[in-house]
């Protein structure tokens, strides 16, 4: 019996909280981390936490099943001792924690948790929101589509599975180009509550899905030219899903990745009014099983033997290798490249990262096998405007430094 409870005592005692946050008042304690309203749970902070971690209390969703059998996360027999260097100084965890509001902190390699620990009152129970790590589960059910034959190629045009995109610019684009989010459409996504994201997000509500779409009828770069991040793009790849499956995402993922992967928990996705899944965020999982998705990651899209996710399909996604020039690390952005709706590191290993907003990240290194979870309530929906970005990347180097070469 001591051997089958040690595992479980192990990785409670690795998820026992730190003995206090950054920002603890200004992020809910003292109100017990409330959760907020529709029109405010994601700008206002003090409400982020709880926002963060009950969207699906808060929000009309779908829900997608737990698995009859879990994959087993065990403890590992040495936890190891890592370090990290940032700002001249030399670091471990628990700085990392000390100093920047992380929610959920969770490292596995080879299917093995080296790391487990939450802050804020946060728990093992707790669904976090992905934001925009969700457009990576999107880009996964495109793979399964295309492999399925429901989508012919990745280079036939959007209007071809979408009639009702015909004749305008998002229709007009490839598969492919939106999946790189290179459609050359004009869409603004500063997260300041008055940008195009809003303006889409609130068509969406109200008109539709499609009718949001249309509304973006000028094309500022040729298809296929340039990355620029837009969430509408992932949400034209979620209707067209819901097209080719004649189910909702979250219907037809629930049996070909959630339950396959292992998840321990049942997961949720926010949907809008015209019954699709917001898709671009609003993805709501436990750290464990946001885990367990980094695992089956690592390992090229299998578990037990059986391939979940199309290898060929998630080698192209994640390999900036396999990208035009213009995708590549440090020409998309100044730092990262960009695959099919997931971020791929500079260097000429293999390693690549499910990002959204606030600081929610899942960074895989498939050699290594090495998974990090983050899940946080950043200052910033853009963590690159503060130290969050530099230092979660710095612990990220001295994880991948334990184990291999940068």
């Amino acid at each position: 019996m001591w051997r089958t409870l040690m595992p479980c005592a192990v990785l409670l005692a690795l998820a026992l909280p730190a003995a206090a946050a950054p920002d603890e008042a200004q992020l809910g304690k003292a109100a017990g981390y409330p959760i907020g309203t529709r029109a405010n749970w994601f700008y206002d902070e003090g409400v982020r936490v709880g926002s963060f971690s009950n969207l699906d209390s808060l929000l009309p969703h779908h829900t997608l099943r737990k698995a009859e059998a879990p994959l087993p996360l065990t403890a590992a027999a040495h936890p190891p001792d890592i370090e990290y260097r940032f700002e001249n100084r030399t670091m471990k965890l628990d700085d990392f924690l000390a100093r920047q509001r992380v929610t959920g902190l969770l490292l596995i390699r080879n299917g093995e948790v080296l790391f487990e620990r939450y802050q804020y009152d946060r728990t093992p129970a707790h669904r976090f929101v992905s934001h925009s790590m969700a457009k990576s589960i999107v880009s996964i059910a495109i793979g399964m589509a295309l492999a399925e034959g429901k989508i012919a190629s990745l280079d036939d045009m959007v209007a071809q599975y979408v009639p009702k995109l015909a004749g305008s610019f998002y229709g007009e684009t490839s598969i492919r180009n939106v999946l790189r989010m290179s459609s050359g459409v004009a869409f603004s996504e500063t997260y300041d509550g008055n940008d195009d994201l809003r303006k889409f997000t609130l068509a969406r509500h109200t008109q539709g899905s499609t009718a949001a779409l249309r509304m973006f009828q000028t094309r500022e770069a040729p298809q296929g030219a340039r990355f620029h991040y837009a969430s509408s793009e992932t949400v034209i790849l979620t209707v067209l899903l819901r097209e080719v499956t004649g189910t909702t995402l979250s219907g037809y993922l629930t049996g070909r990745l959630w339950q396959p992967m292992g998840a321990e928990g049942d997961a949720t996705w926010v949907r809008t009014s015209d019954d699709t899944e917001v898709g671009a965020g609003a993805f709501n999982a436990t750290l464990r099983d946001y885990g367990r998705l980094g695992v089956l990651l690592a390992n090229d899209g299998a578990v037990g033997g059986r391939q979940i996710v199309p290898l060929d399909y998630l080698l192209e996604a994640t390999d900036w290798h396999r990208q035009p020039p213009a995708f590549a690390p440090g020409r998309a952005t100044p730092f990262f490249g960009y695959g099919y709706q997931f971020w791929t590191f500079p260097g000429e290993k293999r390693r690549f990262a499910m990002l959204g907003v606030y600081g929610q990240s899942i960074f895989v290194d498939p050699e290594l096998k090495l998974v990090m979870v983050v899940t946080a309530a950043a200052r910033n929906a853009s963590v690159g405007k503060e130290t969050f970005a530099r230092e979660r990347s710095a612990v990220w180097r001295g994880v991948v430094g334990k184990y291999g070469n940068w």
